[in-house]
């Protein structure tokens, strides 16, 4: 597969490279005419040139056609149009001031450009909701290079993850609109309580690696920034429906109102999505509502959004066991169990629900054409819980007497009981960006951001509750956790070369006080300070050969659960951990065909893994290894030979490796006794890290108003615990998903869309993700596991009105 990968970049490398010889070249001027020194200009969505010092910019070796041009520059409305090329071409843009600031400077000042030394991948909000008609973001993104997407129904919605480099959720930055989204306690996403939202998304930027400064949890592996929708100046209205395989259906409907006396503008989103899930009782309930309102000034906005979200999920997360898999796949152990007669029963209310609203505040001032700020205010508030059906429980385990029942002593009791969340984030944001000279720009910024978090547990019905009040609350404990962080980034020009600077200090207070579910007492607390500094350059060889080199340093914090499972012992307190990234990378670019190779290495201190160890009370821990690294390369292109089709492909090869990693488990002799196992693997493979990661979307416009796609993505083999072994193994697969979209023109609305997907084209059997461990029986190696199986082949149908 390798040598077949290498072969198709190498023959359209070369064969596009001896493209037709014209030349489009220019100026970008001001209404004075004046040169604008670093304007950006887009050709045909592929292609990048930077205005010099002069105003000046170059294509080179275009073959003749026509091309949509697009012209930024801050403080500057887009420049948009269609250029013929014919020839040798010479064309002056002139750009006009901006009559109303956009939404765009909310975000550049965390956002990687086209001229930084940065892994990184924009999509289009629009091009992102035509990957699928019904999956969650996580699927949405799963196109983009290094990234897996996991689910546990088996369809793309509800629980969903992703991975990028191997790099789990909770190592990975996310924001929106500049405003963090992880989990302060556990540092990562919950997709599911965000549904649809990819329906208010305008653009997505994925940076690979430490990427540059934002706010909120550390980039340890990666960078996601979303920018939700902006002021649209027409009015619009937009209904889709969707329905599918497993009783799924999402409805939406989008308003906006356009500009409104030349100051105000409103949107909004409903949408409504309900699925029985692939998995037995994985079903999904959600709902999402988008508002958001702009007062336009001279030269200012004020802009507040809402984002809220409310699901109720069947509890999928445990997996099906490894000895069901081949007899039941849909098998769910969630809310099984068995009644006073020997039957088993399934509990259906066996859920989680929760309840997010996100508020965001933003001002925005343009002070010039060359200087902006932006400042906000943000406040989250989640409230939720899970269900569970508990059987054979000890009283004494929620802090509850034994009954009585005669002279008899009961200690044990069958009992439903929930876990709550309630939690407050709130805090501020700032930034500023500048064009000091037109070789230089400079951005600088902080936050500041504090978490509240509840923890408690009810028992809302036990088969023996004599004893026991109404919703008996036998834990709580609260959270509190401070990040605060600065930073300043600087880009300076010197002809075709551009280096950037970027340094962060960024701050965590975090205290815990209060009783654990298991009736310990966890108060703790801890606090650090971060140093994170990036740098790089990027040259422009030619308008058709690009180069950069980066390194940047980034530290995490341990999260909530790897301070409480080592509570009460010292010695298993985690440290932090340490990054150490290198990229360089090299980007072609013809109107035809864009390719860029990216090799990366990112040098571990003390990354946090299960090694299989227990603190000195008995609690699985993870524990600091000394080395570990990632190094790889990643490759992607785009090739368009004709207007008609296009293909957007990528792949990743890559080693992950622990440096002398030693195993704890425990053997049980003859008697049962426990006895502790160590030992010394060597090398090995980081848990959840394939070497091999592809994706590929093909796209035809066959007819004028109709259009084929068949995209495909390769995960390959990888290990679920960080011993190697084979029994603990994710088979590698290659599945494919197929699209027919057809586009009806009618004199009533903008138009009619049509869209058909086959996902799972060839009914592949697989598992997106899985968990597991081994333990030993006098010396004999035995393996538990839990997967989580995707569903065969199956169908989706979606209508998108537009007026």
């Amino acid at each position: 597969m390798r040598k077949i990968v290498f072969i198709l970049l190498l023959i359209c490398t070369v064969s596009f490279s001896m493209d037709g010889q014209n030349r489009f070249e220019g100026s970008v001027v001001d209404e004075n005419r004046e040169p604008l020194a670093g304007a950006v200009l887009i050709l045909d969505g592929q292609r990048s040139a930077v205005s010099g010092n002069d105003g000046r910019f170059t294509f080179g070796r275009i073959t003749a056609g026509n091309y949509n041009l697009s012209v930024s520059f801050l403080g500057f409305d887009t420049y948009s149009a269609v250029i013929n090329i014919t020839g040798d071409v010479d064309r002056e843009i002139q750009l006009n001031p901006r009559s109303h600031l956009t939404s765009e400077v909310v975000v550049s000042a965390y956002r990687a450009g086209l001229n930084s030394p940065v892994a990184h991948t924009n999509i289009r909000g629009e091009d992102l909701r035509t990957i699928s008609v019904n999956d969650d973001l996580p699927f949405l993104l799963q196109m983009s290079p290094s990234l897996v997407a996991t689910s546990e129904t088996g369809i793309g919605v509800g629980y969903t993850g992703f991975r990028i480099r191997g790099s789990d959720p909770t190592r990975i930055n996310v924001t929106v609109n500049g405003i963090p989204l992880n989990d302060s306690e556990s540092q990562g996403v919950f997709w599911v309580n965000m549904p649809d939202f990819a329906g208010s998304v305008e653009e997505v930027q994925i940076q690979r690696g430490v990427g540059t400064s934002s706010h909120g949890a550390a980039a340890f592996g990666a960078t996601v920034n979303f920018r939700t929708t902006t002021d649209a100046f027409e009015p619009f209205a937009e209904v889709a429906s969707t329905a599918g395989a497993y009783n799924t259906f999402r409805n939406s409907v989008r308003l906006g109102t356009g500009l409104l006396n030349d100051r105000f503008s409103f949107e909004g989103r409903y949408s409504n999505l309900q699925s029985d899930g692939y998995i037995h009782n994985a079903f999904s309930d959600h709902e999402s509502i988008y508002l958001s309102g702009t007062y336009h000034m001279n030269h200012s906005f004020l802009k507040f959004n809402v984002i809220h979200g409310d699901q109720k999920t069947g509890i999928s997360w445990w997996g099906v066991p490894q000895e069901m898999l081949s007899v039941n796949r849909r098998y769910n152990p969630a809310g099984v169990y068995t009644d006073l007669d020997g039957n088993e029963q399934y509990y259906r209310n066996q859920t989680d629900n929760y309840i997010q609203t996100h508020y965001q505040l933003f001002y925005s001032h343009a002070f010039s054409n060359r200087t902006d700020m932006t400042a906000a205010l943000h406040y989250t508030r989640g409230d939720g819980y899970y269900e569970q059906y508990r059987q054979n429980q000890r009283f004494s385990s929620y802090g509850l007497p034994n009954v009585f029942i005669g002279h008899e002593e009961i200690t044990r009791t069958d009992l439903v009981r929930q876990k709550w969340l309630g939690n407050d984030f709130y805090g501020t944001v700032f930034s500023i960006n500048s064009q000091l000279l037109p070789n230089v720009s400079v951005s600088a910024g902080g936050g500041w951001n504090r978490y509240d978090g509840d923890h408690f547990g009810n028992i809302i019905w036990a088969r023996h509750a004599t004893n026991m009040e109404k919703d008996h609350e036998w834990y709580f404990n609260n959270g509190t956790k401070t990040d605060y962080n600065v930073f300043g980034k600087l880009n300076y020009r010197i002809n075709n070369l551009n280096t950037f600077i970027d340094l962060q200090v960024r701050g965590i207070d975090y205290d815990m006080t209060g009783i654990d579910d298991n009736l310990d007492d966890l108060s703790q607390g801890h606090s650090f300070t971060f140093f994170n500094p990036k740098a790089g350059v990027f040259y422009e060889i030619n308008p058709n050969h690009q180069s950069y080199v980066s390194f940047g340093i980034s530290n995490r914090e341990p999260t909530r659960t790897n301070f409480k499972d080592a509570n009460l012992d010292p010695d298993a307190t985690p440290l932090p951990e340490r990054l150490y990234n290198v990229e360089a990378g090299y980007n072609f670019l013809t109107p035809s065909l864009s390719a860029n190779v990216n090799i990366f290495y990112m040098y571990y201190k003390d990354q946090l893994v299960p090694t299989g160890e227990k603190s000195s009370v008995g609690y699985d821990i993870m524990t600091n290894v000394e080395e570990s690294y990632r190094a790889g390369v990643e490759v992607q292109w785009a090739w368009r030979p004709f207007p008609a089709f296009r293909w957007d492909a990528n792949f990743t090869l890559s080693r992950n490796i622990i440096r002398d990693f030693v195993e704890t488990a425990t053997d049980y002799d003859d008697d049962w006794n426990e006895i502790e196992r160590v030992t010394q693997l060597g090398d090995t493979d980081i848990a959840y890290s394939p070497s091999v990661i592809a994706g590929s979307m093909l796209t035809w416009n066959f007819f004028r108003n109709a259009s084929l796609g068949l995209n495909s993505k390769y995960v390959g083999e990888q290990y679920f615990d960080n011993t190697s072994s084979s029994t603990r193994q994710l088979d590698a697969y290659l599945v494919h998903n197929f699209s027919l979209k057809y586009q009806l023109k009618t004199s009533w609305s903008k138009g009619v869309e049509f869209q058909l997907m086959v996902n799972n084209l060839t009914n592949l059997r697989y598992e997106s993700n899985a968990y597991g461990g081994n333990w030993y029986e006098q010396g004999v190696e035995n393996t538990w596991a839990y997967y989580y199986p995707m569903a065969p082949r199956h169908f989706m149908g979606q209508v998108v009105i537009r007026f």
